[in-house]
């Protein structure tokens, strides 16, 4: 666990706060552009964590940065927004997460970055780092915000497009643009973008969105459809869809409601749990004390990721592994539930 210290907390348009930290001990382990910090807060005998993407990047000589939009109930996001000061110090996990972007120095190719609102943040992260970091590359950062007015650093993303005007490319959509052909992301705008800004060599192209999960769907059919692969798009996702359900479907579905007995590997521990259908894995093994790695218990931050290496576990949601991976026995334990006695789960 780092301590950070808060050295400035900066307001941001649409309900947003940039916060910049400083090492305590001065030292601090490095991040990669795109990855999340995780932040763990003490309120009693509660632990609460709550994982923020860097906007900062880690080659570009700037304080390590996360932006916090303000969520109505949300504990974390209020206590960030209204309780904080600078001076304050804060508890923080090692970085984290996969949707990163390795730089290779004289690697020339075209990276298309689509934000959605605060979705800018990791992506801000990865356009200064290619940027900076690959000379002969070409960025084109397609950003959807309601309005200018709201748009989060507008005044830096400027500045940075005036600074490499012949390798960054921003498109800015607003949804209240009188021109309606361009107030939102569609099929067709995604279309005449591509058309406007791919290379001949559609081999080294790379595809980041970050956004509502409807908004990258979108970008990510649209990609499938048009012939890229599935390892040249990649996807930040930070809530859950909001309605997981079918409302058409009126199917009555079984719940397997059994309790199953599990072998859990850690750090060269072996604990033996039952694990009850309306838990994961994650949550009984905090109940029974066990340091297990998480983050944001959602299935979306790739924290947990462990393997099962008997039996077999289905997981609630997953926004982290591929088929490929799942097929291959790796789990997430925040949305992990055995369905087999003595299941063997080895966290990494």
């Amino acid at each position: 666990m780092h301590k950070l210290r808060i050295t400035n907390i900066i307001p941001r348009e649409n309900h947003n706060v940039t916060i910049n930290f400083e090492p305590v001990s001065g030292e601090f382990t490095t991040y990669k552009a795109g990855q999340f910090l995780t932040l763990s807060f003490e309120f009693g005998n509660r632990e609460v964590r709550r994982s923020y993407s860097f906007n900062s990047s880690p080659d570009v000589d700037e304080p390590l940065s996360i932006t916090v939009k303000r969520v109505e109930n949300g504990e974390i996001s209020r206590f960030l927004h209204h309780k904080i000061k600078q001076g304050d110090i804060v508890n923080a996990l090692e970085p984290q997460g996969l949707f990163t972007y390795e730089p290779i120095s004289n690697k020339e190719r075209t990276v298309f970055l689509f934000a959605a609102g605060i979705g800018i943040t990791p992506l801000f992260s990865i356009m200064k780092t290619a940027l900076v970091r690959e000379l002969k590359s070409k960025i084109v950062l397609i950003y959807s915000n309601s309005s200018p007015e709201v748009t989060p650093f507008k005044e830096e993303l400027h500045e940075w497009a005036v600074k490499y005007p012949d390798r960054l490319e921003i498109i800015w959509i607003y949804s209240n643009s009188k021109n309606l052909m361009t107030a939102r992301l569609n099929r067709d705008y995604i279309l005449s973008i591509l058309k406007s800004h791919l290379p001949i060599d559609h081999q080294d192209v790379l595809f980041y969105t970050c956004g509502p999960v409807i908004y990258m769907d979108l970008c990510r059919f649209t990609l499938l459809g048009m012939g890229f692969e599935e390892s040249q798009i990649k996807r930040e996702t930070f809530l859950l869809p909001e309605n997981e359900e079918d409302d058409d479907d009126e199917s009555e579905k079984e719940i397997d409601k059994s309790t199953y007995s599990i072998t859990l590997n850690f750090e060269g521990e072996c604990y033996q749990l039952d694990i009850p259908y309306n838990k994961s894995i994650l949550d009984v093994g905090l109940e029974h004390k066990i340091k297990l790695p998480y983050s944001c218990k959602s299935g979306m931050c790739s924290t947990c990721i462990s393997n099962c290496s008997h039996g077999k576990v289905r997981m609630t949601y997953n926004e982290v592994l591929t088929d490929r991976e799942v097929e291959s026995g790796r789990i997430l334990l925040c949305t992990g539930h055995p369905v087999e006695a003595d299941t063997v789960i080895d966290v990494f």
